[in-house]
């Protein structure tokens, strides 16, 4: 960590009471820039996430044509339909973004230009080939960076060069929204119906989001397959306005340093509870947290709702399977939980956070470890042993620009012994305002 990066310092805490909102749903955000640029009109957006990694899309998409204002958690985008879209000056950033950059390979896969794509020193170490194979399939042109260390894979910078796409049948490799988004939109400017088959239910905020806007997409009620034929449609989603629930990943930390550290009551209000993505409460409940979920009104089809988490005893459990999909992103948060427990908690078929903004299993394993943690790293995975009320280790956390690291490295802290040092810069990607809500609850921030 250089010398004169802003850090976060955090020491343990007392109780953390009060009730708070986190930034808008991440994920659900830069569809609803991204769909709202194609949209047949202006779209109006709130609860925006304004982190890194959605600010990326928007500049991206301003590059491409689109007109997007923003102001605070509010955006106005005025839609220029896919035909509207125009060639970049230059190429396209997408900073710390794989959904920035593996979004717009597939909507740029259709479009009758070249784009080349790139982003920071983390993004440009993400493999891009299982985008890239079915987007080839398809009839568009995509090549990027080899590495001798990933033979046949392709890394970014990533070109794409767009043209006339005929629509194919794809089993996906691995369970991933971003690999089905992007096809989606491939396939809505292809020729011919696209179907894909998918080994696990990945979040379905995509096929939510379009079917809202009038797109021609629907999932078989019976095998989960995501079908999209374009064949009678014109080409243009509606205008609608959008609102954009607390992004769930960013307050299951919030529900772990609830948990976590004695006597804490907190409510996280306005969250998303997409069950495709809520396995996080799920697998807190299965540890015993003590959790209350009050159901509130949808917005486009999302469930949101609010969350009480009172501190309680933490007991380690199993997180594989169905329930590790549904947590993916919250699997950092939700290792800070298994350190602060008593007993072992299993972290299995997670092999894909192997290619998150870092390598995840090695990260979480290093952070616990130098927190005094016992772990056991597994290919797919890694087993905790809980402190069972021994006190963490204190240090300095080296996120290595994966922001779930750094969030996950500062609730430990709020558990330890001594003061925990976190880079600033890191948390920034997804949720800008974490030191201060920990600090409004109560946290020695």
């Amino acid at each position: 960590m250089p010398a004169d990066s802003p850090t976060l310092t955090i020491r343990r805490s007392g109780p953390l009471r009060g009730t708070c909102r986190v930034p808008g749903d991440k994920s659900i955000s830069h569809r609803a820039l991204l769909f709202g640029a194609l949209a047949d009109g202006p779209v109006e957006a709130r609860g925006l996430g304004r982190g890194g990694d959605n600010l990326s899309t928007a500049a991206a998409l301003r590059a491409l044509g689109v007109d997007i204002e923003i102001a605070g958690d509010e955006a106005r985008v005025r839609g220029v339909g896919f035909a509207g879209l125009t060639a970049a000056a230059g190429p396209l950033d997408c900073g710390n973004s794989g959904t920035t950059i593996r979004l717009m390979m597939g909507l740029l896969a259709g479009r009758p230009f070249q784009t080349e794509l790139f982003g920071d020193a983390s993004l440009t170490r993400r493999p891009m080939r299982r985008v890239a194979e079915p987007l080839r399939r398809m009839g568009a042109t995509v090549d990027g960076r080899s590495d001798p260390a990933r033979p046949g894979d392709v890394f970014p910078p990533v070109r794409v060069q767009g043209g006339a796409l005929a629509g194919i049948a794809y089993d996906l490799p691995v369970a991933s929204a971003q690999l089905k988004s992007a096809l989606v939109l491939a396939g809505l400017q292809g020729k011919g119906v696209t179907t894909l088959r998918e080994p696990g239910r990945s979040r379905d905020h995509t096929e939510r989001m379009l079917r809202a806007m009038g797109a021609p997409i629907a999932v078989d009620a019976g095998t989960g397959a995501v079908v999209v034929d374009p064949s009678g449609w014109n080409g243009k989603l509606r205008a609608i306005p959008i609102v954009i629930p607390g992004d769930l990943s960013s307050a299951t930390f919030l529900f772990v340093a609830a948990a976590t550290v004695a006597g804490s009551d907190v409510v996280v209000e306005n969250v998303g509870l997409n069950p495709t993505r809520a396995g996080a409460l799920d697998a807190l409940s299965a540890m015993g947290a003590d959790i209350t979920v009050e159901p509130q009104s949808d917005a486009l089809g999302e469930p949101v709702g609010r969350v009480r988490v009172r501190a309680s005893r933490l007991r380690g459990t199993t997180i594989a399977g169905e329930l590790a999909l549904r947590s993916i992103d919250e699997i950092p948060a939700l290792a800070v939980a298994a350190a602060l427990a008593e007993g072992e908690t299993v972290f299995a078929d997670l092999a894909e956070l192997r290619v998150k903004e870092s390598d995840r299993i090695v990260a979480v394993a290093r952070e616990l470890r130098r927190a005094g943690v016992a772990v056991d790293e597994r290919p797919d995975g890694f087993v905790v042993t809980g402190l069972g009320g021994r006190a963490a280790a204190g240090g300095i956390v080296q996120p290595e620009h994966d922001h779930r690291i750094a969030m996950a490295g500062a609730v430990l802290g709020l558990s330890a012994g001594d003061e925990t040092v976190v880079p600033v810069a890191d948390i920034a990607t997804s949720f800008p305002t974490f030191a201060e809500t920990l600090a409004a609850l109560g946290a020695a921030v």
